[in-house]
């Protein structure tokens, strides 16, 4: 009898913990579909990498939220001109930047291919270390705010969040660090200093640039350049996914001729 009891209670503490285990699945899952919908109106407090800076690093964290419409348009130029040249045009992941650098990879170089959503989706909802598990929580919450947000607000939070600098978050922290001024007041050559140190944050000064990020600025103001005025109007965007369509289809076109 003892021995039937104790396979019960067993049995009951196993069923018991694997309540427990779906609960909090469960409980995870609603959160990481409410949290993004949350976030369409809701401007994220405090992103993962703010606290480990601040707990491990012993950083400040220097941030004050914009609105996108007191935010330069230098700004959001600048960060299409360098780090997604497709973004009002794809649907979040750029197939294109993805082929360009597998080949660079193979090659032994390394690019970058994350969209301006995929960095949002990394930057807001998940943790600084790269993996392919992170990476794949990262198509997921990339799916839910290019579904829920738009591009416009993926741009604003974008501008908001991003690493500028040691404890320096978002574009009216870094204008009032490095050049004493609000973020609406960016000049374009001011947006693209800053836009060149996005990949080494910790180790470039867009006030006292390098000669290399004063080149990489150059190059960021002669690319403003060459893609315009970007709106987020929903004719502007539609425009510019027809544009992205063709753009693909010319890269399918091309891939097939290397085949044969």
């Amino acid at each position: 009898m003892a021995t039937k009891k104790s396979k019960g209670a067993k049995t009951k503490k196993k069923s018991s913990f694997w309540r427990i285990v779906g609960k909090i699945v469960l409980a995870l899952f609603l959160l990481s579909i409410l949290l993004p919908i949350a976030y369409r109106w809701i401007n994220p407090p405090v992103t993962l990498l703010m606290l480990r800076r601040a707990v491990f690093d012993g950083q400040s964290i220097e941030k004050k939220w914009k609105p996108i419409e007191e935010i330069s348009p230098y700004m959001y130029k600048a960060a299409i001109a360098s780090e997604d040249n497709y973004f009002l045009g794809h649907r979040g992941f750029d197939i294109i930047a993805i082929d360009q650098a597998v080949k660079e990879r193979e090659h032994g170089r390394k690019r970058g291919a994350s969209t301006i959503s995929q960095q949002t989706a990394k930057n807001v909802f998940l943790w600084p270390k790269s993996s392919w598990v992170r990476k794949g929580f990262e198509v997921y919450f990339t799916f839910m705010i290019e579904t829920f947000w738009g591009k416009e607000r993926i741009m604003e939070v974008y501008l908001n969040v991003i690493e500028m600098g040691p404890g320096i978050y978002g574009a009216e922290a870094a204008a009032q660090h490095y050049f004493h001024c609000s973020a609406k007041k960016l000049s374009a050559r001011q947006a693209a200093l800053i836009t060149a140190c996005y990949p080494a944050p910790m180790k470039r000064n867009p006030a006292r640039p390098s000669g290399y990020v004063s080149n990489q600025a150059s190059i960021i103001q002669g690319r403003m350049a060459k893609y315009g005025n970007p709106k987020f109007t929903d004719e502007y965007i539609k425009g510019c996914r027809e544009r992205y369509k063709k753009a693909v289809k010319k890269w399918e076109a091309k891939r097939k001729k290397k085949r044969r």
